[in-house]
């Protein structure tokens, strides 16, 4: 299956149906850049009137492991691929429309590599900021991903 957008909703549907009902969405993805967002709405808000964290991470966590899965078919390895850490911060009540931006493509691209080389597991750390409709920033996740080769 190719990496698309469209797939990977798709895939959330099927498989992620909390973060697809929450409005989560992968826009657009590249070598090196994957952009998901949320609309702050009804069914992803809390007490505050402002996005829910966790649907935040939600679709922070996809900007980066779409990325990954993307890049690991593109090496034609099979690659195992796992959360192992994250952190997140919060700079601003997130309101409308979130952008989750990953740009970290070359890292990755590094890391696989190394994988396949010593078949040893390796862990990368990709971020992905949200920026509102105003363009400020509203929070910075990081994610770290332990990959193996099989």
């Amino acid at each position: 299956m190719k990496i698309s957008p469209r797939k990977i909703n798709l895939f959330l549907l099927a498989k992620l149906p909390s973060a697809f009902l929450c409005g989560v969405r992968l826009k657009s993805i590249s070598n090196a850049i994957c952009v998901t967002s949320v609309k702050y709405r009804w069914i992803n808000q809390n007490p505050f009137n402002s996005l829910y964290f966790a649907v935040q991470a939600m679709a922070s966590e996809l900007s980066t492991g779409a990325l990954v899965l993307k890049k690991i078919q593109e090496s034609g390895n099979k690659i195992s691929m796992l959360v192992t850490h994250n952190t997140g911060s919060y700079s601003k009540k997130a309101v409308g429309r979130i952008t989750f931006t990953c740009s970290d493509g070359d890292l990755i691209n590094d890391a696989i590599k190394k994988a396949i080389e010593t078949k040893e597991g390796q862990k990368i750390t990709l971020t992905s900021v949200g920026i509102d409709n105003e363009g400020d920033e509203v929070g910075k996740y990081t994610y770290e991903w332990s990959i193996k080769a099989k």
